[in-house]
Formats: structure tokens, C-alpha cells, sequence
């Protein structure tokens, strides 16, 4: 049974073309897919493949003493679900783009806190907590209380901490996003802009998830791979995601007569250009073509998942409305 692993480590690299060489024969090696990002600042990745290949994996690469600290996160695939269907190992100028490349999280960020703890902060009136994912995330599920901060990248976080924060006033913030990495980079930037205390979920939502006996997330959680989101349960969640403008989208988002898998949702339906809609038409030809050849084209697996997944949320619908109409019926 396929695993899926997540990793970050803010640390000073060097030689990252040689890393992102070596990184690339492990992983192809041990038959790995997903994606690793490399920048001077560290490292963050999310692999799928056969949980020993992932052990091989991390045993390889915490020889190296910089990686030896950086815990690794596993969960469960849905064996009908490939997660990634690729490798890359990218160079980037920061493995989480802030547009801060000078900020050094590796030298200071907020504190780290369990799920316990976490749920304190939850329950003080006197702390701002703060949602530090996009908007598109926050709307599939998040805290109770949490501020959603409306920014579409993570770029935009500086711009709503100068527009909406005050050190003065908003003393003690805590943060969170689904692995950890953003909201500690997020961190880092707060304590530079003069705010003194500043909390930060510790391995982020996902090991929330994982570890909390108290559990408070409502809702799913959004995962940047093929599962789109995970439940409660760290399980594959019921949302699928527009090829179009990639917002994940709900069982009643596809039910939408403005959803057309592969080409539009209720999001964007009215914001594509006509050159879009032809790009799009296009792939779904270019799909067809490849199918009839007996080949797989990497945007048709895409739409079999998502085929494969809405029919899964179809059979619940239609068993909750059975049961429904039986209990009206027995009334």
C-alpha cells in the first residue's frame, strides 16, 4: 500500500544543483514521485510511494547532518489514487514564496506548540489566531475563530500584516497552516515587524489531525496533491479540483450546471477568455487522442481520479437520500 510523506527543514544550503541531482536518483531509485523544492534557505517536499521507499528515503537523506532534525509526516494513499504521477526536484529562490528570501526562519520564529496548547490559544479571548493559508483553503475547512486573511498567494501575508495588524494592539498572535512550513516563515516575518509573541501550530494541521485528542478543526483540510483534501481521519476527502482555476470544488460545486469537468466550475465560469476556453477544449481532445492510442496522458489520469472520486460522492448522496425518504416514509 502506497504512503505519502511530508518533510520541510529551513537550514543554509549550498551545492544545490549537486543536492538536487543526488535527491533525484534516490527518489527514482526507490520508485518515488512527488515533488521536492531546494533554495538556500532549505528544503520541502511531499513524496508518494511504498512506505519502506519512503524509510529508505529519509534514512538516505538524514546521513547529512543539516537534515538529521527534520521530522517526516506519513499518512495513508487511497490505493486508487496515484497522489503525484510525476518527479521533480526544483530549485527555487525559497522553498515557500513569502518574497522574503533574506528572512531566516532557520535563526528565529515563534513558538512551537503542541495540540493541547493549541487548543488554549483557541479558547483565549487575548489571542489573535490566524489562518495563514489562502482563502480557497480556508474555505474547505479551518478553526473556529480563526481570521481568514483573503489572500490568494502567500505573498500577500506581509501586505495584510501592515494593512491589519498592529504589534501594539495584537500582542499575541498564533498561526497555522497545514504542515507547518508557511505559518513559521509567517512567524519569523511577525517577530521582525515587532511583535513579541507569536505562536505557531507546531507540524501544522495535518499533525493537528493526527495527534489531537480534543479535536477542533471543522470541516477538510486541502493537501496540494491528487487527493485535493484529507477528513478529519487523515482519509482522502470528497473534493475535487478545477482544472481551470484550480479551486477545490464541493459535491454541490458539481453539481453546478456551470461545472464541465476539465473546463470550467461555478468559480470561474464567468471569468475565462474565449482563448481559455479553447486551451482547455484542446487538452480534452489531446486526452481523447491519447485514450484511443491506449496511452495515458497525464491530464486524463487527472480526470479519471476525479471521475473515479465523483462516483464515490454520488453513492453516498444517493444512500443519505435513502435513508432520508425511509425515515420520512416511517413518520
Amino acid at each position: 500500500m502506497s504512503s505519502v510523506c511530508t518533510f520541510y527543514h529551513f537550514v543554509k544550503l549550498e551545492a544545490l544543483e549537486d543536492l538536487q541531482a543526488q535527491i533525484q536518483r534516490q527518489c527514482l531509485a526507490l520508485g518515488l514521485k512527488g515533488t521536492v523544492l531546494l533554495a538556500p534557505e532549505g528544503i520541502n517536499g511531499t513524496l508518494t510511494g511504498a512506505r519502506s521507499a519512503l524509510e529508505q528515503y529519509q534514512a538516505w537523506l538524514q546521513q547529512d547532518a543539516c537534515f538529521a532534525p527534520m521530522p517526516f509526516k506519513y499518512s495513508a494513499a487511497n490505493p486508487d489514487n496515484p497522489v503525484f504521477l510525476r518527479l521533480k526536484v526544483r530549485i527555487k529562490p525559497e522553498i515557500v514564496a513569502l518574497g522574503r528570501p533574506d528572512l531566516d526562519p532557520a535563526q528565529r520564529t515563534g513558538e512551537h506548540v503542541d495540540a493541547d496548547t493549541w487548543n488554549a490559544l483557541l479558547d483565549d479571548p487575548d489571542v489573535i489566531v490566524i489562518d495563514t493559508r489562502n482563502s480557497y483553503e480556508v474555505g474547505v475547512g479551518t478553526f473556529p475563530g480563526a481570521i481568514d486573511p483573503g489572500t490568494r498567494s502567500f505573498r500577500e501575508f506581509p501586505q495584510y500584516v501592515s494593512s491589519q495588524l498592529d504589534p501594539e494592539r495584537t500582542p499575541r498572535v498564533a498561526m497555522f497552516c497545514t504542515g507547518g512550513i508557511r505559518c513559521e516563515k509567517a512567524s519569523a516575518y511577525l517577530l521582525e515587524q515587532g511583535f513579541t509573541a507569536v505562536y505557531q501550530l507546531d507540524g501544522g494541521v495535518l499533525r493537528y489531525l493526527e495527534t489531537a485528542s480534543d479535536n477542533r478543526w471543522q470541516g477538510e483540510c486541502f493537501v496540494f496533491d491528487q487527493r485535493v483534501t484529507v477528513t478529519p481521519s487523515l482519509d482522502e476527502g470528497r473534493y475535487v479540483q478545477c482544472h481551470a482555476c484550480r479551486t477545490p470544488l464541493s459535491v454541490a460545486d458539481q453539481a453546478s450546471g456551470q461545472y464541465a469537468e476539465g473546463l470550467s466550475c461555478p468559480h470561474c465560469f464567468d471569468q475565462l477568455t474565449p482563448e481559455q476556453r479553447a486551451a482547455f477544449e484542446e487538452r480534452r481532445r489531446q486526452e481523447a487522442l491519447a485514450q484511443a492510442r491506449g496511452e495515458r496522458h497525464v491530464g486524463a489520469e487527472m480526470d479519471r481520479q476525479r471521475a473515479r472520486k465523483r462516483s464515490a460522492q454520488a453513492a453516498r448522496v444517493a444512500a443519505a437520500q435513502q435513508v432520508a425518504a425511509t425515515r420520512d416514509a416511517q413518520a
